[in-house]
């Protein structure tokens, strides 16, 4: 299990960033007599995207401070720097390279398969290959919580969800979600209803992008007008325009991946309900320990609600909209869970 609790953290400033494909600089994480380093190349997100480029990249500075290895960062800032930047990863020279989401499945397969001898990781998706370790999260066990926390706190009996792309890790937010608000009816006798996604369909609300805050906006001014005032938006950036609309408007948010009262401009702090966590830093320095160890291995790292590798951050300002019975049914909820006597499906599980 995993015990280490990292805070996020404003110390990106302070590490070396590589845009696109500049050659590093001599300074940076490096640490004397050290000979093992580590490389991150993020999607087309960027590094600050209040998402899992963000959460992955504290995970490799932590892993620097806990081993005292040499880690770097390779930005991609479009999809034209995916592939180039993961092959200079491999180049630095180093043993470990962590790339982040499902663009870069097919530049951390090619590149695996030519360096045998050079170990990866990837967040977010499943990929094959004898040196490359999946690092991926049920998400769906701790959206299921949050649907019901949605379900049970909405003051309209309407509540939505939105993603920035129809992609597994995207959609298996939505289902865990659409199944938690299921589950609270059934439970309750009431009726609330979920927009911006079909899980029989597979199929719902998108914005394209993960990176165009206006279109998280719009999309989300469109969901309160059909009613919704809890909102669980599935697109990094993007969601903190479904962040400026409820701040606008009276409703909302439910933040995914990381901590939105921390990540988030403090603005937003009145209308973050709850964050759907994937403990990935706590996962990255793990993973990295065990590579120094020469106990790596390409088993994939699955973060669950039992394992704490997906959970609901705290209600911070909003503690007081979720009574003691609803968070002992929550908590109830997530030792069914746990115990499997509730079971969370969803075709993009890990």
């Amino acid at each position: 299990m995993l015990t280490r609790h990292l805070a996020a953290t404003g110390v990106l400033a302070a590490s070396v960033l590589l845009a696109g494909c500049a050659a590093a600089p001599d300074a940076g994480g490096e640490t004397a007599g050290s000979d093992y380093c580590a490389r991150m190349v993020t999607n087309s997100g960027g590094l600050e995207d209040r998402s899992f480029n963000q959460s992955s990249w504290e995970g490799l500075e932590a892993a620097s401070d806990e081993f005292g290895i040499d880690v770097r960062a390779l930005v991609s800032t479009n999809e034209t720097d995916l592939a180039p930047n993961v092959q200079q990863a491999v180049e630095s020279g180093c043993e470990f390279v962590l790339t982040v989401g499902w663009e870069l499945a097919d530049p951390t397969t090619e590149q695996a398969a030519a360096n045998p001898d050079v170990h990866f990781a990837i967040v977010d998706e499943l990929v094959e290959g004898e040196n490359i370790k999946p690092i991926v999260f049920d998400t769906a066990q701790a959206t299921f919580l949050a649907g019901y926390l949605a379900a049970g706190v909405t003051q309209t009996g309407v509540v939505a969800t939105f993603g920035g792309g129809n992609q597994p890790p995207v959609t298996l937010f939505m289902d865990g979600f659409v199944d938690g608000v299921a589950h609270y009816n059934e439970v309750h006798g009431t009726a609330v209803r979920v927009l911006g996604w079909d899980k029989a369909a597979q199929d719902g609300t998108f914005t394209g992008d993960f990176e165009d805050i206006n279109k998280g906006k719009t999309t989300t001014e469109g969901l309160i007008d059909q009613g919704a005032d809890v909102i669980l938006p599935v697109a990094g950036q993007v969601g903190e325009g479904a962040a400026a609309a409820a701040l606008e408007r009276n409703a909302l948010v439910i933040w995914v991946d990381n901590d939105g009262y921390d990540t988030l401009d403090a603005s937003f702090r009145p209308v973050i309900l709850t964050s759907v966590l994937k403990n990935t830093q706590d996962a990255v320095v793990q993973i990295v320990g065990d590579d120094i160890d020469g106990t790596f291995t390409n088993e994939p790292f699955i973060g669950t609600l039992e394992n704490e590798g997906v959970g609901l951050a705290p209600y911070h300002d909003l503690a007081d909209r979720v009574s003691p019975e609803l968070q002992a049914e929550i908590d109830g909820v997530r030792s069914e869970i746990i115990a499997g006597t509730i079971e969370v499906t969803s075709p993009s599980a890990p």
